[in-house]
């Protein structure tokens, strides 16, 4: 559902509404605090990189989940992915097939991430890692994992949306965050911010606690296939933590957008649904296009019919995140 409005206020200047719901919020926070505290932290013997964030809602985690991929295979290392599986059905551990599964079934990320790295999805996530690790994984990838106190976490990579910060920095329900930004921090080892260094400056003028620790900027490009995007005509939409973000994205590649439309994050698509869309595209001399993560969520029959923009993120200073993965396989 679209968030209010209150929580996207200035730290300083929270408002009213926020504060009325100062007391719920307190045993949001206090509830998770608990159940941080109290998790077994179990060590599986492989290191465990968490991703996560802070807010609720996405920020860039799969994006970052899919850039720490690519640098572990670089380094020879093979990587496997946890994830609880959002919207799937499927209990666990499971390993992905993406051409067997369906996100119903596992979850519209894992499937993306499954065309990369082996991905296991369990609602028990040390389970999981678990079954990843007897499969041979040198490393664990653990997808949102940053207030899982399940597991060990050998080096946890926090996530924010440049663009949006940390809202009003108040935890649901009285703000977007998922716990009190400092109680994060306290299990950070490295931040990674999304968006334009303009945003991201603005972010640490907020939070001046964030320039304590290593902090790398990443912006998303999108992939070079050999498709012109330049000029397209598009009926744009995406059904993701910020649809926004990505209607930005089409116009900077040039694309115009005849239409857009947001859906909820995870939001499934019904036949029906696309074929509508698809009929108002005809009628608007369009396509339709959306995202990597939406196209795993439409019907195999369908995926040849909409065009998927892909992006993939780039870390300006990806030499201290292969530092630190480097000294965290060292110590292994």
């Amino acid at each position: 559902m679209k968030p209010p409005s209150f929580w996207n206020r200035p730290p300083s200047r929270p408002g009213l509404l926020s504060s009325l719901l100062l007391p719920a919020a307190a045993i949001w926070a206090s509830v998770t605090r608990r159940q941080l505290r109290e998790g077994p932290r179990e060590r599986l013997g492989v290191p465990v990189i968490a991703v996560g964030n802070v807010n609720l809602g996405g920020t860039g985690k799969t994006p970052t989940v899919m850039a720490l991929v690519k640098i572990l295979q670089d380094m020879d290392v093979q990587a496997h992915v946890v994830s609880r599986g959002y919207g799937g059905s499927i209990d666990g551990p499971h390993r992905v097939n993406d051409r067997r599964d369906m996100a119903t079934q596992v979850g519209d990320e894992p499937l993306l991430l499954s065309a990369f790295a082996p991905v296991w999805v369990a609602k028990n996530r040390a389970e999981g890692a678990k079954a990843a690790r007897d499969a041979g994984a040198d490393v664990i990838i653990l997808d949102d994992g940053l207030q899982n106190a399940a597991l060990h976490h050998d080096l946890t990579v926090t996530v924010f949306d440049a663009k949006v910060g940390f809202g009003n920095g108040r935890v649901c329900p009285a703000g977007p965050l998922r716990e009190p930004v400092n109680d994060a921090l306290g299990r950070t080892d490295i931040l990674l911010g999304i968006g334009r260094q303009e945003d991201v400056d603005t972010v640490l003028r907020d939070w001046p606690a964030l320039r304590n620790f290593p902090l790398l900027s990443g912006h998303l490009e999108p992939l070079s296939t050999g498709f012109a995007w330049s000029g397209v005509r598009a009926y744009a939409f995406a059904g993701i933590g910020r649809p926004q973000k990505f209607f930005e994205s089409l116009r900077a590649a040039g694309v115009q957008l005849v239409q857009t439309r947001a859906f909820d994050d995870h939001e499934p698509y019904t036949l029906a649904i696309l074929r509508r869309m698809q009929a108002e595209a005809w009628t608007k001399d369009c396509h339709l296009v959306t995202t990597e993560k939406d196209a795993a969520r439409i019907p195999p029959d369908m995926r040849a019919e909409i065009l998927t923009f892909p992006v993939r993120l780039t870390v300006s200073q990806d030499d201290i995140l292969k530092t630190m993965l480097d000294g965290l396989l060292r110590r292994a």
